[in-house]
């Protein structure tokens, strides 16, 4: 089949990795892909793979031009986020041969905001014939019906025991607002361990680096944590540190806490969004109130005094993550959505 993805961005964060590591795997599985959106080195890297072309899309108008140009090549049209689906109903009715499209909703929200939301959720449904959630979380909070297809994580090796590991807790996210990487902070000055020695490695960057960096100063933990800035090694990161701490109430999925299970690192996470999901059933400190920096900080403590307990809570997440959250599976799940529009 020929699949062509799109995304309005010429950055690499959640959404951009989602769009690249599916397009790995569908090329991979025997399909023609092409990609057109995303900062350019980071998709080129996490595709890795020269027969899939890439092509820059920073602005609607880019994606827009493009579709035009390569939609009518495709079986169909993948696109995710709202400017892309608005660059593909404009295609669709100035496009002669325009194909079928399909939409991803990665995040747990309706379309549209602001004055003209309505108007550009009108538009940016037109042309949608299905509609694919990254989880039930977000299928239950968008508007119109969506089939869940999980995101795939793929295998990596088995990573060192708890007790072979440093005395890292670590956070992977966006510095936004949305992201509340303040709570990690809170959390890990809650938690004690930095008087014991432990580290706080925050891998990341955005508009609220300067403000946490102060917050650390106030919590008296600046001397133990580490602003790494925007990282292509998490996986090493993931490899060495203790725990991940996973603070945002509103993840659609939570791909940083996807890569922790495949990683063997135990996770302590806000008890919202998609995370409910993810780590049903791994262990009762897995999952904190949201919000609730002391008890996040309570789970840490705990779990940093007991790598026994961290290697079982690896060890359910890892098998949890290798039975469902696949790359087969997830190209398998995103072709059926395809065949029944194409149908």
């Amino acid at each position: 089949m020929r699949i062509l993805h799109a995304v309005r961005s010429d950055g690499f964060a959640g959404v951009e990795r989602h769009v690249a590591r599916l397009a790995r795997a569908q090329s991979a599985a025997g399909h023609a892909v092409a990609v057109l959106g995303g900062d350019p080195p980071g998709m080129r890297a996490t595709v890795g793979d020269p027969s899939v072309p890439l092509r820059p899309a920073a602005t609607t108008g880019d994606v827009l031009a493009l579709l035009r140009r390569h939609g009518p090549a495709a079986d169909v049209v993948h696109v995710h986020m709202t400017a892309a689906e608005v660059a593909a109903a404009v295609a669709d009715v100035t496009t002669r041969g325009f194909p079928p499209v399909v939409t991803t909703r990665h995040f747990a929200r309706r379309r549209g905001s602001g004055a003209r939301g309505a108007a550009v959720a009108a538009v940016a449904a037109s042309a949608v014939r299905a509609q694919v959630a990254i989880s039930r979380y977000v299928a239950e909070h968008v508007d119109g019906p969506s089939t869940v297809v999980l995101p795939g994580v793929d295998p990596r090796p088995d990573g060192p025991a708890a007790r072979e590991r440093e005395r890292v807790v670590l956070v992977v996210q966006r510095l936004e607002r949305e992201k509340r990487t303040d709570l990690a902070l809170d959390a890990f000055a809650a938690s004690g361990l930095a008087e014991q020695g432990w580290s706080l490695e925050v891998a990341g960057d955005g508009a609220l680096r300067g403000e946490l960096a102060a917050q650390a100063d106030r919590l008296g933990i600046s001397a133990r944590t580490r602003f790494l800035g925007a990282r292509d090694d998490v996986e090493a990161l993931m490899a060495r540190a203790a725990v991940l701490v996973a603070p945002c109430p509103v993840e659609g999925l939570g791909l940083s806490v996807l890569e922790a299970m495949a990683s063997g690192l135990p996770v302590v996470a806000a008890a919202a969004g998609g995370h409910l999901e993810t780590l049903a059933g791994v262990d009762p400190l897995a999952l904190y109130a949201p919000s609730d920096a002391r008890a996040a900080g309570r789970s840490l403590a705990v779990l940093a005094g007991d790598p026994d307990r961290r290697d079982a809570a690896a060890a359910v997440a890892l098998a949890v993550q290798r039975e469902h959250y696949t790359p087969a599976a997830q190209v398998a799940g995103t072709q059926a959505v395809y065949e029944q529009v194409l149908a």
